[in-house]
């Protein structure tokens, strides 16, 4: 293992430890907080994450600081069926990953606050498009 890889699952660990144990628990529970609700492919049950992305009409926008290694894009590999929360309001979509699409630049065209974040410390970004249904 390389120095680089080494210090980039240092960072992954780290990251997702604190977002896991302190940050989501927190933000989940603001009222206008934006959510992904996808199903855990282990247990069945729904997973909730805080995300940073924004609708533009029927489609809904994120990018996964961690590609396919995060826990909410390996959800979505096993079943893209989701519901995103939005200003507080419910939605039901299918998710597809986009692996083609440039995350980079896709980062400019969402909230400036996450998109920062996710910049800092992502290390493999991967785009995700939620088409919405209602």
């Amino acid at each position: 293992m390389t120095e680089m890889s080494r210090y980039h699952e240092f960072k992954f660990r780290a990251v997702t430890t604190f977002q896991k144990r302190v940050g989501n628990p927190v933000t989940k529970l603001l009222p206008f907080q934006t959510l992904l609700e996808t199903t855990g492919r282990k247990s069945g049950l729904p997973r909730r994450t805080p995300v940073g992305g924004r609708r533009i009409g029927q489609e809904f926008w994120i990018v996964s600081e961690y590609g396919e290694k995060s826990q909410y894009v390996r959800n979505i590999q096993a079943d893209p069926s989701v519901r995103v929360r939005v200003k507080g309001r419910w939605h039901h979509g299918t998710a597809h990953l986009l692996h083609e699409d440039d995350a980079r630049a896709r980062l400019k065209s969402l909230p400036r606050m996450n998109s920062a974040a996710v910049r800092a410390v992502g290390t493999n970004l991967l785009t995700v498009r939620v088409d919405l249904t209602d």
